[in-house]
């Protein structure tokens, strides 16, 4: 076969697979490298991750060097490494939610968690609840099987579980799963608040509905009271599979999580993982397990705390002094995000729009279309206040005012938007 007939068929339609269509992508990912490549000052306000000065360096070098001196560079156990499930089951213990070593799987991240949960329970053509606004890397992952999404709306008290119902006689069918953020939730810092989350259990076992439980910011509540977890309500809840992280509290560079499953299930996630990547990262899993160990995540978690609200309530006030009424936001009592909804004349602005004139004014964020499955929220954007000090935070306001004016004016003028 001559290299120009090949170049020839190369240039046929490629026999992808049906749910090829259904890989959708990730707006928030592709903003690491759109911004990236940006050549001008931006204040990030995008992407959910921790701030650089959050990141416990230090300590991860000092313990890096004893993990590459005195640990193995080979394949590691699927389930994870021993003392990482020690280190973290033995953590979990002095909290409000512990487990056990038999219920624990560790995940490359928490999006690997996601995609194991889709993979076990999730066919062609079933029905997932997903809320609106929500991850949608979380909801691409179930569109990624083949499930249908059914949005659900929220409020301050997160997701509107007495809705679903009505939501569900509409489609004429119950849902395979009910995919939910319960606290803090990304994009809009809402809680789901107690009696809503002993309903969503109610509704989950009467309809055999997998909820699948995802939890990365959980451990970074800065002020009101700690809600028990779905998994405290429901303590052995076959119907739970609980998604959790080092991402948010740690580092995302890690790329550590776990997932916390049924132990009749485990077999099954440990099956699901293995055709994927053999093990998730060793080095990294006993870095954070030494981490542990050590007793650093309680101090670690304290700072965090403390300096996320001081964030919070710096960008807060920025809005308020910069936009004042043109704006309304969520006020979360924890995590990394702020929801904004534009009002009045500002309304009309599409935050799609708004986006590349706020780039060009040196300041990103996420617009609120690409948090809804179908493209909601047109008037609405999310902020994340972790990564940004007060002081970068009142700059990165200020040219989020100036991208609204200009739209605004283009808008008054009659200009396209």
């Amino acid at each position: 076969m001559t290299v120009d007939h090949f170049a020839t068929r190369s240039r046929g339609v490629l026999p992808l697979a049906d749910r090829a269509a259904d890989l959708v992508g990730s707006v928030i990912d592709s903003s690491t490298s759109l911004l990236a490549s940006q050549t001008h000052d931006i204040v990030r306000f995008a992407m959910g991750s921790p701030a650089d000065e959050a990141v416990p360096l230090e300590e991860f070098r000092d313990i890096a060097r004893q993990v590459l001196d005195h640990s193995s560079m080979t394949y590691g156990a699927t389930e994870g490494e021993p003392v990482l499930l020690k280190a973290l089951v033995d953590y979990l213990a002095e909290t409000p939610d512990p487990t056990s070593a038999d219920r624990v799987t560790i995940t490359a991240g928490g999006m690997q968690g996601l995609d194991i949960a889709c993979k076990l329970f999730i066919n062609p053509g079933d029905l997932v609840i997903v809320e609106s606004p929500t991850y949608t890397n979380g909801s691409a992952t179930a569109l990624s099987y083949g499930a249908e999404l059914l949005e659900a709306p929220t409020d301050q008290n997160g997701l509107i579980v007495e809705a679903l119902p009505e939501l569900v006689a509409a489609a004429g069918r119950t849902p395979k799963a009910i995919y939910t953020i319960p606290n803090f939730q990304n994009p809009a810092g809402v809680t789901l608040s107690l009696p809503r989350r002993h309903q969503l259990l109610e509704l989950a076992h009467e309809w055999n509905s997998v909820i699948i439980d995802d939890d990365p910011y959980g451990l970074l509540r800065f002020q009101g009271e700690d809600l028990p977890s779905l998994q405290a309500l429901s303590p052995g809840d076959p119907l739970l599979f609980s998604v959790r992280t080092f991402s948010k509290i740690l580092a995302p560079g890690l790329r550590v999580g776990w997932v916390d499953t049924d132990p009749a299930l485990r077999q099954l996630v440990i099956n699901a993982k293995q055709a994927m990547d053999t093990c998730t990262n060793v080095p990294g899993q006993h870095i954070v397990a030494e981490f542990i160990r050590r007793g650093g995540l309680d101090h670690h978690l304290a700072g965090l705390r403390t300096e996320y609200r001081r964030r919070k309530d710096a960008m807060q006030e920025s809005l308020r002094r910069n936009l004042g009424s043109r704006v309304t936001t969520t006020d979360p009592e924890g995590g990394f995000f702020l929801w904004l909804t534009l009002q009045g004349e500002d309304a009309r602005i599409s935050t799609r729009k708004l986006f590349e004139t706020a780039l060009a004014e040196g300041v990103a964020f996420i617009p609120g279309p690409a948090l809804s499955p179908s493209g909601k929220f047109d008037d609405a954007l999310r902020l994340c206040f972790a990564s940004t000090t007060p002081e970068r935070a009142e700059e990165g306001i200020i040219r989020l005012r100036n991208a609204m004016d200009r739209e605004l004016a283009a808008l008054k003028a009659g200009a396209p938007v």
